[in-house]
C-alpha cells in the first residue's frame, strides 16, 4: 500500500483537528506519513501515532516562523522526494492551499482544492468536491503526477487508529526564495474562548434580522451554550455589527460543521455558498418564504428575539 504524506497543522506541538481528519482520510488510500515542521514538531508524534501515522517526519528551524510559506514548501518537497508518496494531503486553510499549489507546481502534479471526501480509486485517489455554490457535487481525480489534495475542515470524523508513529528527522535544504519575505511582526488575535470558525463542529450565525451589533449577544449566548463558533452573514458584517473575520459566505469563510444554526438570515446564494455543505442545518426566521428554508433540515418560523433566548434557556437547563 502506498504511503500518503499528510502535512501537519499544529501550534507548538498541539495538533489541530483538521490534521487528525486528514489522517482518517489518508488511511482510506494508503499508509499515512505525517510531516511536522517548526517549533514543537517532535511533540506532535504521540497524537499523530494515535490517529494512524506510521511515520512522523520532523524538522525544526527558525525559518518556519520567521518567513512566509516558502520554507514549508521546501520541507514538504523534501519529504515528497524522500517518500515518493501516492498522494499529498494538506488542510484547506488559506496557507494550506498556497503550500499545496506551490508544491504541485514544483513537482509537476495536478491539484484538487477544497475536497470534502476522499476514496481510493483504480487510477488513484478520488476526491469529492462541492461546486457552484454547493449546488453540485463532483468526483475528481488527478490525471498527472502525484495528487496534491487540500481537504476542508469537518469533512471526516476523527477516528483513532494507533500506529507506530516512528519519528524520523527530515533533511531540508532551504532554497534562495525561502527567505525572500520576512515576517516583521505578529499581533495575536484576541481569544473569545470559542472554537475556530472553520473548524467548529457547531456554528451559530446571525444575519440582517439580528438588527444591530448589540443584539449579537443573543447569538453569542446560544453559541456558548452549545460550545459553538459564531458566524455572521455579509449583511451583518457590512453593517458593522460583527467582524469580517466571522463572515460566512462566498466572500467570507466556508464552513462545514455537523450543525449550522442560521438566525435572521434570508439565505441569499452568497451565504449559502459558504455553509451549504453543513451536515445538519437549522434556520430561524420570521419570514416563512425566506430562501433559507429551501435547504434546511429543520426550520423554525418565528421571531429570533423570542426563539433564540428560549432555545438557549432550554439548552442550559438540559445541561444543568
Amino acid at each position: 500500500m502506498a504511503e500518503v504524506l499528510v502535512y501537519v497543522d499544529h501550534v507548538d506541538g498541539a495538533v489541530r483537528k483538521p490534521t487528525l481528519e486528514l489522517l482518517t482520510l489518508a488511511r482510506r488510500i494508503g499508509e499515512p506519513v505525517a510531516v511536522a515542521l517548526g517549533a514543537g514538531a517532535a511533540d506532535t508524534a504521540s497524537a499523530l501515532a494515535e490517529h494512524g501515522a506510521v511515520r512522523v517526519l520532523t524538522h525544526e528551524a527558525a525559518e518556519y516562523a520567521d518567513y512566509l510559506v516558502v520554507p514549508k514548501v521546501d520541507a514538504l518537497q523534501a519529504a515528497y522526494e524522500a517518500v515518493s508518496p501516492g498522494a499529498v494531503l494538506v488542510p484547506s486553510s488559506a496557507e494550506g492551499k498556497e503550500i499545496a499549489a506551490r508544491l504541485a507546481l514544483r513537482i509537476g502534479s495536478g491539484i484538487i482544492t477544497d475536497a470534502v471526501d476522499l476514496e481510493a480509486g483504480d487510477e488513484g485517489p478520488v476526491a469529492t468536491q462541492s461546486v457552484f455554490a454547493a449546488s453540485f457535487s463532483t468526483k475528481t481525480r488527478v490525471a498527472k503526477g502525484t495528487p496534491v489534495i487540500t481537504v476542508k475542515p469537518n469533512s471526516a470524523a476523527v477516528e483513532a487508529a494507533p500506529a507506530a508513529g516512528t519519528v524520523e528527522a527530515l533533511s531540508v535544504s532551504f532554497g534562495a526564495l525561502a527567505t525572500g519575505t520576512k515576517v516583521t511582526a505578529r499581533t495575536p488575535r484576541e481569544s473569545t474562548g470559542r472554537p475556530e470558525l472553520t473548524e467548529a463542529a457547531i456554528v451559530v450565525s446571525g444575519g440582517r434580522g439580528v438588527n444591530g451589533a448589540e443584539n449579537f449577544a443573543l447569538i453569542e449566548s446560544l453559541a456558548d451554550s452549545l460550545g459553538a463558533a459564531v458566524g455572521a452573514s455579509r449583511a451583518a458584517v457590512d453593517a458593522g455589527w460583527y467582524p469580517h473575520t466571522n463572515q460566512v459566505g462566498q466572500t467570507g469563510k466556508s464552513v462545514s460543521p455537523q450543525l449550522y444554526i442560521a438566525s435572521g438570515i434570508s439565505g441569499a446564494i452568497q451565504h449559502r455558498a459558504g455553509m451549504q455543505t453543513s451536515k445538519t442545518i437549522v434556520a430561524i426566521n420570521k419570514d416563512a418564504e425566506a430562501p433559507i428554508f429551501d435547504l434546511v433540515d429543520y426550520g423554525v418560523v418565528g421571531d429570533l428575539f423570542d426563539v433564540v433566548p428560549a432555545l438557549t434557556e432550554e439548552i442550559n437547563t438540559r445541561k444543568g
